[in-house]
């Protein structure tokens, strides 16, 4: 799910991020993929267009004729699984999308007097005092630890599935990753401290040497959240807001969120989140 929920990609360098769009555009036309006639008169060129889900589409049918395809791997906030991720779901949603599958994980920052999982005591990768919980470093530890969640929640399917050992403590592809930024979810009213959560969260799944990260959100959530930071401008944008591929088309010719590039837009398709490489 986004729809302001979803997510990811990142720049490392120009070569993942081109190898990403390499893939996404080795695409037949639109038309083929399920996408109205109306729709496809915003542009007179194939493009390439795929589907994301999440733990909204448990149990019901999923997306088909895709040219990527995009799976949550939360159940709409951090430190909870999407329930139809792995096997012996029906249908496993990591299974429709296949084991190349783009990964997107919520993202938040509760404080320390809302979240049971606050970092209090915490060494590493920064010190998270319990004598001053309330700090940058506090809600760096805590995107770290929650993003770390999230990525054991994809280990744990890809393993469900056979596709990785027993004893896999990585998913066996460098997924791409997008980060959901969402005012649906907890957050401070300082910027600075959502900014160091969403620091967190990045730099541990580069830890994990994922094939890249970037950010889903809307304009105004970025804005509200993060206060517009600059911080991430070496990461791309999926946007959200568009309702039809036609407007979808114009989020890509707007501004980005992190001051990267619009990777992706997302519209609405008959009854799906859609998405446009941009």
């Amino acid at each position: 799910m986004p729809r302001a929920r979803r997510r990811l990609l990142a720049t490392l360098p120009a070569a993942p991020l081109l190898a990403l769009v390499v893939l996404f555009c080795s695409a037949g036309s639109v038309a083929a993929r399920g996408i109205s006639t109306a729709e496809t008169r915003a542009s007179g060129s194939d493009m390439a267009i795929g589907f994301d889900v999440s733990y909204p589409q448990c149990g019901g049918r999923l997306p088909s004729n895709g040219d990527f395809a995009i799976v949550g791997v939360n159940g709409g906030r951090v430190y909870s699984p999407n329930p139809c991720l792995g096997a012996g779901d029906d249908p496993s949603q990591l299974a429709w999308a296949g084991r190349d599958a783009i990964l997107y994980a919520n993202t938040g920052n509760p404080g320390p007097e809302l979240s049971r999982y606050w970092p209090l005591g915490q060494t590493f990768p920064r010190v998270c005092s319990a004598d001053d919980p309330d700090t940058a470093d506090c809600a760096y530890d805590y995107g770290w630890n929650a993003a770390a969640d999230s990525y054991a929640n994809a280990v744990a399917a890809y393993v469900s599935l056979g596709w990785a050992d027993a004893e896999a403590t990585r998913t066996p592809v460098a997924n791409h990753w997008w980060l959901d930024v969402e005012t649906a979810n907890s957050w401070r009213d300082d910027a600075t401290l959502n900014a160091a959560a969403l620091q967190g969260a990045v730099d541990f799944l580069e830890s994990m040497e994922v094939a890249s990260v970037g950010f889903y959100s809307a304009p105004h959530m970025w804005q509200e959240i993060t206060g517009g930071t600059d911080a991430f401008a070496d990461h791309p944008s999926w946007v959200a807001g568009a309702s039809t591929l036609r407007q979808a088309l114009a989020v890509c010719r707007g501004s980005a969120l992190t001051g990267g590039p619009v990777l992706m837009a997302q519209f609405f398709s008959r009854g799906f989140d859609a998405n446009v490489v941009c």
